[in-house]
């Protein structure tokens, strides 16, 4: 709700004859008959109620108290408005208030590699946060020093006043300003915290990451983030994990994915090979006639599960090389194998989903 006086264009220390005389020009000027506009009709209402209540003494008196919300219309649920006007929004609480506070989380972002979350590994991260002053050891006054009361709230932390208002004569408690609210003051603060209780400084901290973590996973290390304010207790240290890259396998939730060239001749006649995996040897079986996007399973060989037990799986993409260049007694041997089979020409055949998508990635340069 706009102010009354603004509304009217008169000071709050205006006499009713003043408020009367601007009430009546604006009247003049705002009124339906003499200016039908909308925006016109909503200042003439707001400059009429603004002089029922300035030209009624009663209502000006609870007017000039301050807002009452909550009153009028038959409506009291503003009453905890009332009471924050009167006794201080949030500041009824009683004695004075601990310079002790609890330090605010941290947060760390760690890389590993794929191959470290199979089992999971250990590293010392820096951090700089905030640390118990080693001066004062959080007192925040200098060697041989204590804090004093405060002179000004008796070292009660607050400020009690008498504040006439629409219930009486109200007692009103708000923090002092000379000790903030604490009670005490330090005349003498620590000179390496500057009365802080706290420094910042880089520390070294043993983290265990547990294996089948990923990225985005956030780890929290309760009281290890930074100290509070005059060596109050510690908030937490949350770690942020971001998997790095690898250039021959990626992950799918617990299962490791990867892809292995097979020689066309190998793929006809099948083959046994060992491959180098993450966590040691993989040996892989080429059954014959093994087509492109066949997925060969290696149980047991995937990244350790988090939550639960055991490890996913290694799954292994088979892709088909075809040879571009061939010696002529290679394109003779070829040419027979050929015309053994009687091979019919290329045509459509049925639709692959897997291979489709293959192929798809491989066009795109994926």
């Amino acid at each position: 709700m706009p102010d009354h006086y603004e509304v009217l264009g008169v000071d709050r220390n205006a006499s009713a004859e003043d408020i009367k005389k601007a009430y009546r020009r604006l009247a003049r000027e705002l009124h339906p008959d003499v200016n039908p506009s909308a925006e016109a009709s909503e200042r003439f209402k707001l400059v009429t109620h603004a002089y029922d209540v300035l030209s009624d003494p009663h209502e000006r008196q609870q007017y000039d108290l301050g807002p009452q919300p909550g009153f009028g219309g038959g409506n009291f649920g503003g009453f905890g408005d009332i009471f924050e006007t009167f006794f201080g929004a949030g500041q009824r609480t009683t004695g004075p208030r601990s310079r002790r506070e609890r330090g605010q989380d941290g947060l760390v972002r760690v890389e590993v590699d794929l191959d470290e979350v199979i089992f999971g590994t250990t590293r010392e991260v820096e951090v700089n946060t905030a640390v118990v002053c080693g001066t004062c050891e959080g007192s925040c006054c200098a060697p041989g020093t204590a804090p004093v009361r405060c002179d000004i709230c008796g070292g009660t932390g607050q400020i009690q006043r008498t504040m006439r208002s629409l219930l009486g004569n109200v007692m009103t408690s708000n923090p002092c300003g000379t000790c903030r609210g604490y009670g005490t003051i330090i005349p003498n603060p620590c000179p390496t915290c500057a009365g802080q209780g706290r420094v910042r400084a880089t520390r070294s901290i043993p983290v265990d990451i547990p294996a089948g973590v990923d990225t985005g996973l956030r780890l929290q290390m309760p009281g290890q983030g930074e100290v509070g304010p005059a060596g109050g207790p510690a908030g937490d240290l949350f770690l942020e994990i971001k998997v790095r890259h690898h250039d021959v396998f990626s992950r799918q939730g617990d299962d490791l994915l990867a892809t292995v060239e097979v020689q066309m001749t190998d793929a006809i006649l099948g083959t046994t090979t060992t491959l180098k995996g993450l966590d040691g040897d993989v040996q892989v079986e080429i059954r014959p006639g093994t087509q492109s996007a066949e997925v060969l399973t290696i149980k047991d060989r995937g990244v350790t599960r988090l939550r639960g037990s055991g490890r996913g799986d290694l799954r292994i993409g088979v892709q088909v090389v075809t040879p571009v260049k061939l010696s002529g007694k290679e394109q003779e041997l070829v040419r027979q194998l050929a015309a053994s089979r009687k091979n019919q020409p290329p045509h459509f055949a049925q639709f692959q989903q897997g291979l489709f998508a293959k192929l798809r990635d491989r066009f795109l340069g994926l």
